[in-house]
């Protein structure tokens, strides 16, 4: 087994499983870890290489059992996207302070121990990738993302730190920053749709230009991915040509 492994969490029906069909067809093996065990399977069916790991990330200790069945099944993994992502809409006075906790530990502290667990390889190899998908919520707070936003927001200040450390070691760490709404399948047809995943009334381009295509999402994280070590990104911002900002 030559091909490198690229170990990619929240395989979902959009950008999770495009990352997994970019890296697949980019010559990698293909690690996917989420919790939809049927459609984990079918993807598993449907791309070569590509190998299903049911796991909640929510469970930091079956996290670390998966690791170690990664490396044991495909090898020591080269690249990691964290994708996975729990989240609320609540504001703080609406939310239950639990679901702070809950959030924090998927976006931040799961992204944690999976660097602790992959890094050490990456730095005796002197190659590898650590990325990580996120949001404007990583930048910004607003009043119904209370219990969301913080999780983001230390998500991209914690990759930064790894980033300044792993860097002069060859390790090359990001973050994405999708401006979006992105076009899933799982929010239902148009009229089940919330207001903030539709165009507003005064939209006038196409309505499909309002949305990011998680192929194209997933073309730029295997670019980021596979920069020159020489022009290496941390913070990248991706939107459609039309998003207002």
């Amino acid at each position: 087994m030559t091909a490198p492994v690229a170990l990619i969490t929240g395989v979902g029906d959009s950008t999770g499983t495009a990352l997994a069909r970019r890296f697949a067809a980019g010559g990698y093996r293909v690690a996917m870890l989420a919790r939809n065990a049927a459609r984990l399977a079918a993807l598993e069916a449907e791309i070569e290489g590509a190998r299903a790991f049911v796991r909640d990330l929510d469970d930091l200790e079956a996290l670390a059992a998966t690791v170690a069945e990664v490396r044991e099944t495909l090898g020591k993994p080269e690249v990691l996207i964290h994708n996975a992502v729990a989240h609320s809409f609540e504001t703080f006075l609406e939310g239950d302070p639990a679901l702070l906790e809950r959030n924090f530990r998927v976006n931040t502290t799961a992204l944690l121990h999976l660097a602790r667990a992959l890094a050490p390889d990456m730095i005796a190899a002197g190659r590898g990738a650590i990325l990580a998908t996120g949001n404007t919520a990583s930048h910004r707070g607003v009043p119904n993302y209370a219990l969301f936003a913080p999780t983001k927001a230390a998500q991209r200040i914690l990759c930064q730190a790894l980033a300044r450390d792993l860097g002069p070691k060859g390790i090359h760490v990001g973050y994405v920053t999708i401006d979006a709404a992105i076009d899933v399948t799982w929010l239902g047809s148009e009229d089940e749709r919330p207001d903030w995943l539709t165009p507003p009334a005064d939209w006038p381009w196409p309505r499909e230009d309002f949305f990011a295509k998680p192929a194209a999402i997933a073309e730029e994280v295997f670019h980021l991915a596979h920069q020159h070590r020489s022009t290496w990104t941390f913070d990248l911002v991706i939107r459609p040509f039309a998003e207002r900002w």
